[in-house]
Parts: structure tokens; sequence; C-alpha cells
């Protein structure tokens, strides 16, 4: 079965392509479809609602969306919803990676308390009124510098003390194991994704 990510970012795709290895997984640029939903959600879950809801309006067939991001507990939970663009507003451009993590260890240099978490919301969208939605976590703390190649985002700052390492210097299959993108994929897995036609 085909289903469609909503989303632009093929990192994201080669992940769930780890996770949905039964299924063909297309992304809106794959076929040249324009895709800038307005996130104006409050949560993670109506953020990948939005995102859901905007891609199926198009292509009429089963979408999986998802929003993740950081909440880093001594900065009250941000960025959380605003990750991917924070530092933005306050920069007038689009921060890569490296950037957005040295003005989170800005935001973070007096403070002790360094626990964090990601956080994804995932949705599977069949019809107006169909739909799965689910949320999980991954625990971690932020250092105080980058550490590992792999990953993207936040990754590279996010240690994992059980493990001995940052997100990023897990394997690709590792992390699809134990991420919080991993475990709410396989959460829809579990819900029957397999077995779930689209509407007609």
């Amino acid at each position: 079965m085909i289903i469609w990510l909503a989303t632009g970012n093929r990192h994201k795709k080669a992940e769930f392509a780890g996770i949905f290895s039964q299924h063909t997984l297309k992304i809106p640029a794959d076929e040249g479809i324009a895709f800038d939903p307005v996130e104006t959600g409050k949560s993670f879950i109506d953020n990948a609602l939005i995102k859901a809801q905007y891609l199926f309006s198009i292509v009429k067939t089963p979408v999986i969306a998802d929003d993740s991001g950081l909440c880093v507990d001594a900065l009250d939970g941000r960025p959380g919803i605003y990750s991917a663009r924070y530092g933005n507003e306050t920069t007038g451009r689009t921060l890569n990676d490296h950037e957005r993590n040295m003005l989170l260890l800005q935001a973070l240099q007096d403070k002790q308390c360094r626990s964090a978490h990601f956080v994804c919301a995932m949705v599977l969208f069949l019809g107006n009124d169909r739909l799965y939605a689910v949320q999980e976590t991954l625990e971690g703390e932020i250092l105080r510098e980058e550490q590992g190649q792999g990953g993207f985002g936040y990754d590279t700052l996010v240690y994992l003390p059980d493990r001995k390492c940052t997100v990023a210097s897990l394997s690709k299959e590792e992390k699809n194991r134990i991420s919080h993108r991993g475990k709410a994929a396989r959460s829809l897995q579990k819900a029957g994704v397999k077995d779930i036609k689209p509407q007609r």
C-alpha cells in the first residue's frame, strides 16, 4: 500500500522507510506537490492533524503525519512545538541544525538542570472521521557541546545516560528502535496500519 508522509523532510522519510518497510512511502516533493501548511496548533497533536488533513485533501489516500520536537525542562518545555523554527523569528532567517543547537546551548549556559525529552505526535489519517493518533517520548539530557555524526536536528545534543551516547551516535536501527518517532510508528502499526484500506 502507498502511504503518504506529510513532510518535506527527507531525513524523516528515510527513518519512516526503515519502520514501515512493507509499504511504499511518498512525500509531496516526490510528486512535485507544494506542501507548506500553516502550523497554528497549540500542541504536537494539533499540528500533526493540520499537516495530515492538508495533505489528505490533495492526495485522497492514507496519510501519516508527525509533529515532533524537543522539550527542555529548564526552559519550561521550549522549544517544544517550535523546535524546527527555533531562532528563526529572532534572527529573521531560517537557521540550520548547528545554529539552532548553538542557540539552545546559549539559552542553557547558566542552567544546572539539563533534563529534556523528545516528543513525537503521529497521526494516521484515512478520512475526516477515520484516524489514529499516538504520542511518544524519548528521555535524555542536554550536553554542553555537540557529539556524534548521525541523525539530524537536536540529536547531537541529546545524551542518553542508559546508552552513554547521544542520539546522533546511535545506529539507524537502534535509533528506530528506541526513538520517540520509532515508538510512535510502531504504535500505529499495532493499530492495524497494514490492514487499513483508504476510504472510498
